[in-house]
């Protein structure tokens, strides 16, 4: 199958590609608004020259099978800092993939959406019967990302003659993780690797760590699907809390944390003490995770500390 990667320059992008590599994939096409970054990256990871690099310019003089959009947030950090631009970077590289579709009507299209379309409280995880809810009159900017996705996804829906797929990515963690960002588990990974305490709120949350290898099963299995236009929700076979994951890494990795009543992280969607979803959709077409959220964090904090 040839497939478009649009945003090879993101974390999870990467993975997959190297996940298609591993797995004898041959026939990637990768596209970047940095090509360059993407070659050097390539040859960094032993695939120099496996997989044409292009600009996006080049995009639609291509045949393509299936489109992969990973153009978006790959950081709280990022997400604050794009503000308002978000809308237009979504809907931009949406619509790119869109028109391709109106000339290429047999080609498959998956969008990489997020948990945040359902807005921003998580008070309880996720169900297929879950709405969104938009607070339309008194709209937060930690909210923009999330409604830059649902008007994506709205936008799809409303094409049910093309075969478009939004995969809503919750939380994922893998070994090439850069622990400079401002998530809980950087946060964690930089005290163990610095020898530092981790300062961190009494806040109760739970969230489901999506492995990069269940990742690449959820993709094969949807680009193996009948032609469908629809979402799913990505899911580990268990999520884990806040405290279980502090003591687990205190346990194997030594970490040391302190529970303070405030705590200095970035929350670029909303504070969502139940992130995850018990929507398990993807299943109808065939994914079925090997991992927890808790063995897919020890095995990737285990590579990552090794290699420190």
């Amino acid at each position: 199958m040839r497939t478009a990667i649009l945003g090879a320059t993101s974390q999870i992008a990467r993975d997959l590609i190297v996940s298609f590599s591993n797995m004898g994939g041959k026939h990637l096409h990768l596209f970047a608004r940095r090509p360059s970054e993407v070659t050097k990256w390539l040859a960094s990871v032993g695939l120099s020259a496996r997989y044409p690099v292009d600009d996006f310019s080049n995009f639609a003089n291509h045949e393509f099978d299936a489109v992969i959009n990973f153009v978006g947030v790959g950081s709280p950090a990022r997400a604050v800092a794009m503000g308002n631009s978000i809308f237009d970077i979504t809907l931009r590289f949406d619509e790119l993939a869109l028109d391709y579709l109106n000339t290429h009507s047999a080609c498959r299209y998956l969008f990489l959406s997020s948990g945040a379309v359902y807005g921003s409280s998580f008070n309880e995880p996720a169900k297929r019967d879950t709405p969104a809810v938009v607070a339309i009159n008194d709209l937060a900017p930690h909210e923009w990302y999330g409604i830059a996705k649902l008007h994506a996804e709205c936008r799809h829906r409303s094409h049910p003659e093309f075969s478009i797929i939004d995969i809503r990515v919750f939380n994922y963690f893998s070994r090439t993780q850069d622990i400079n960002t401002r998530f809980l588990i950087a946060d964690i990974l930089r005290a163990i690797r610095d020898k530092t305490v981790l300062k961190t709120s009494a806040d109760y949350i739970v969230r489901d760590f999506l492995h990069p290898s269940d990742f690449y099963g959820l993709v094969k299995a949807l680009l193996s699907t009948p032609a469908t236009n629809t979402a799913v929700d990505c899911y580990s076979r268990a999520p884990i809390d806040k405290p279980k994951l502090l003591e687990i890494m205190q346990e194997k990795f030594g970490l040391c944390y302190e529970i303070t009543e405030t705590q200095d992280s970035i929350n670029a969607t909303g504070g969502k003490p139940y992130y995850y979803s018990l929507n398990t959709r993807a299943a109808d077409f065939g994914y079925q995770p090997a991992w927890t959220s808790l063995d897919g964090i020890l095995n990737e904090v285990s590579a990552i500390l090794s290699s420190a």
